[in-house]
């Protein structure tokens, strides 16, 4: 654990104006924090805001307080304004401002304080108070800490709190599946549910709650858009700009897609590689030691945690399947090994 400008804690409530942000496209962990964390900021008498990059899933838009987001290129102006005004800025699940995208001039040069609350690895340095630990499960993991060891706060965790912090916790452990939980966290989880989470509810919103729509463009994409190479013990998906416009693809719609080629038997390393008009993105899963943010740091502009990263590239589909695959030699022992 990193605790970097820890003199500063005690003047949290002394900020008149606070801003939490997260990172472009959020997820269950960014959201679920940033609600979080504006709930208890919100009880304590702050006068807090959340404002976020750009839109997110449909699957964590029920989470509590999500009326009260600010999506930044909706109400640019206002959205500036805000960042602008404050004396305190939250920056959750992103360790580097680059991440917030349309967001991270306007965050980088506003006066305020920068406190950094996250769980990726290597951060950058531009926060005044990092609270930082790459071992982490979910930022959320963490937010909960902040609360409770840091501010001794835990009888003021709320049922909406909790809410918010659970979800983040099983969407960045995929329902505590991945190597990161320990039995800390499922103290955490056990804690949260004491507080009032309804954790079966949590389940159906984020995992039984599909359109149609995206059920088929499932289907159609393991049917029609995976290969297996066997000799390195990969598999991925390629998905055309034409397959999303065609299947009415919103944000969120192909998030968990790449677990199923990293749930084929043998299989250690999968990648989503997707057409979005502007850019191809990639997502990475794998097992062991396969780095999949060692790959997507070093090639695709991306980056992430050991065996789950992400990146993107200028290049066509076609060109960018190609720069995948040519990388498998260079990791063929750690794909090959038994």
């Amino acid at each position: 654990m990193l605790i970097k400008g820890k003199e500063r804690i005690g003047e949290l409530f002394n900020k008149k104006k606070v801003v939490i942000t997260t990172h472009f496209k959020p997820d269950g962990d960014a959201l679920g924090s940033s609600l979080a964390l504006y709930h208890w900021l919100k009880n304590k008498g702050l006068n807090t805001s959340v404002v976020v990059p750009s839109d997110y899933p449909s699957m964590i838009s029920w989470l509590p307080g999500n009326e009260k987001v600010i999506q930044y290129p909706q109400q640019k102006e206002f959205s500036q304004k805000l960042i602008e005004e404050a004396d305190l800025i939250f920056c959750l699940d992103y360790s580097s401002l680059k991440r917030t995208e349309c967001m991270s001039d306007v965050i980088a040069k506003a006066s305020a304080e920068k406190w950094m609350i996250d769980h990726h690895l290597d951060p950058d340095d531009f926060a005044d108070v990092q609270f930082w630990n790459n071992k982490a499960a979910a930022t959320c993991q963490l937010l909960y800490t902040f609360i409770t060891d840091l501010y001794q706060d835990e009888g003021n965790i709320t049922a909406d709190i909790a809410t918010c912090l659970y979800t983040g916790i099983v969407t960045d452990t995929a329902s505590f599946r991945f190597r990161s939980v320990t039995s800390g966290l499922h103290h955490i989880a056990a804690d949260l549910i004491e507080k009032g989470v309804n954790n079966w509810e949590v389940h159906e919103n984020l995992f039984n709650n599909n359109s149609e729509n995206r059920l088929k463009f499932t289907g159609y994409c393991l049917a029609n858009c995976l290969t297996v190479v066997p000799e390195y013990n990969t598999a991925y998906f390629i998905i055309s700009a034409e397959t999303l416009e065609k299947y009415n693809i919103q944000t969120g719609d192909t998030d968990g897609l790449v677990n199923y080629a990293l749930s084929i038997k043998g299989i250690k390393l999968a990648a989503l590689i997707v057409d979005r008009t502007k850019l191809i993105k990639l997502s990475l899963r794998s097992i062991g030691a396969i780095p999949c943010n060692e790959i997507c740091q070093k090639h695709f502009n991306g980056g992430g945690h050991l065996n789950a990263a992400g990146g993107s590239s200028h290049t066509s589909l076609r060109e960018t399947k190609e720069a995948f695959l040519s990388l498998l030699p260079e990791y063929k022992n750690i794909l090959t090994e038994e």
